[in-house]
Formats: structure tokens, C-alpha cells, sequence
């Protein structure tokens, strides 16, 4: 978990310094750290896309038998 923490503060700093030093905006920086460093870490996992719902199969019915006739 440490290495978690480690790699979301340094993507953080680095979002600071991009960011041209910013002050006030560190919960900001930490989040848009922690989003890309989780689902880096995730890959395609947990990975969903805004606005596209989950593709769930239907089971399919099974037919009843048809009637034969008699000849």
C-alpha cells in the first residue's frame, strides 16, 4: 500500500509542477495522481467508460417442443 502512496504523491508533485506550482489545488492534484495510478495499476480490469452501460448477455429461453400430429 506504501508504494501506492509513494507513486500517487509523486504523479501529484509532478501535476504541481505542470500545473506551473499552483498553489491550493493539492486535493485536485492528488486525485487526478490517484485516478491515473489506480487504473494504471487496474488496466482493463476496472476500467468503465462514462455513459456506456455494462453489456449484459440475456440467458436465452429455451423453445417448448412442438406438438406432432398424428398421421
Amino acid at each position: 500500500m506504501q508504494d501506492f502512496d509513494q507513486a500517487i504523491r509523486e504523479r501529484a508533485y509532478q501535476l504541481w509542477i505542470e500545473s506551473g506550482r499552483d498553489d491550493g489545488k493539492a486535493d485536485a492534484h492528488w486525485l487526478a495522481a490517484q485516478r491515473e495510478i489506480l487504473s494504471a495499476s487496474l488496466g482493463d480490469l476496472g476500467r468503465v467508460t462514462p455513459g456506456e452501460p455494462p453489456k449484459i448477455e440475456k440467458p436465452k429461453k429455451a423453445k417448448a417442443p412442438r406438438k406432432r400430429r398424428a398421421a
